[in-house]
């Protein structure tokens, strides 16, 4: 049974505290996603500057985790072979996508994004130049992931590098791998080795930690120990990403996935899955691109 700490960690906070967010979801933004996702990609980006792509063989693995919450309960999976981004997409890597498309995030057009604290809470101004807030600055943060970004943002991202979002089932084989583990390193968590794995929150729920270095968002690839079996990078924590699924009993929201750098180590297993409404951005959400095999 999920507790209230539990629940917490969400990205969307609690079940008291995610109604806001809930609220602000429609049908036609809903649809309209439906319709971006399901679009093939057309590659308009530059070759090669999407990053490195990691070639993940496919196979079959257990999903879920038995002592997880109860839409993790675990089943026998099998996925295809396919490629997926080595590291979280930059602001670097973003500001060329806006710089040569002019596109406008759904927070740039609402004018807010969603900001946590002890909570999540409506910000205005929060958008992915300004991800905390108004008053706030990507300045120096280049090879930081890009937060403030909805769904819709990220399967645009993605198809304009001729890429796609990964679903949910390719998303976990690429951090697990097919041995059952817990953690893209293992099954200790975060904390437990001298060497950090990853950027994460406080050990009590949830709040920024300071102790790695960054309060919030770090440098993509800072933490090479924490590498998934297949050398992904950043599986758990630093930032929330987005998948191509929807979530289960909830088909106006998308599967997010991996944790970020204000949850405890609950939210950074591999298994751990939550659903968000898909037009908003909030700035511990990023993204990560995928790819069928090359022919």
């Amino acid at each position: 049974m999920r507790t209230d700490t539990q629940e917490s960690m969400r990205p969307v906070a609690s079940k008291f505290n995610c109604a806001p967010c809930r609220r602000v979801l429609s049908t036609a933004a809903g649809v309209a996603l439906g319709l971006l996702l399901a679009q093939p990609p057309v590659a308009t980006a530059e070759p090669g500057s999407a990053g490195q792509m990691i070639a993940v063989p496919g196979g079959t693995f257990q999903m879920g985790d038995p002592q997880g919450d109860a839409n993790e309960t675990p089943k026998m999976v099998t996925v295809g072979p396919f490629q997926m981004m080595q590291r979280e997409v930059t602001n670097r890597q973003f500001s060329e996508f806006v710089a040569a498309t002019g596109h406008r995030t759904d927070g740039e057009r609402t004018g807010s994004g969603y900001v946590w604290g002890r909570s999540w809470r409506l910000s205005k101004g929060a958008d992915w130049r300004h991800p905390d807030g108004a008053d706030s600055s990507i300045k120096g943060k280049a090879d930081h992931p890009v937060v403030q970004v909805s769904a819709g943002d990220a399967a645009a991202y993605c198809a304009w590098r001729g890429l796609r979002l990964p679903d949910e089932k390719e998303w976990e084989f690429a951090a697990r791998g097919t041995d059952g583990r817990r953690y893209p390193w293992g099954n200790d968590r975060p904390f437990e080795e001298q060497s950090r794995r990853g950027n994460f929150g406080t050990a009590a729920c949830c709040a920024p930690d300071r102790s790695d270095g960054y309060e919030r968002t770090a440098p993509v690839g800072t933490y090479p120990s924490g590498a998934s079996p297949y050398g992904l990078l950043d599986m758990a924590g630093n930032v929330w990403e987005w998948t191509s699924s929807r979530f289960p009993g909830e088909p106006d929201h998308v599967v997010l996935r991996g944790g970020g750098w204000g949850n405890n180590s609950y939210c950074l297993r591999a298994s751990y899955r939550h659903g968000n409404p898909p037009q908003i951005g909030l700035n511990m959400v990023g993204i990560r691109c995928a790819r069928d095999p090359e022919s």
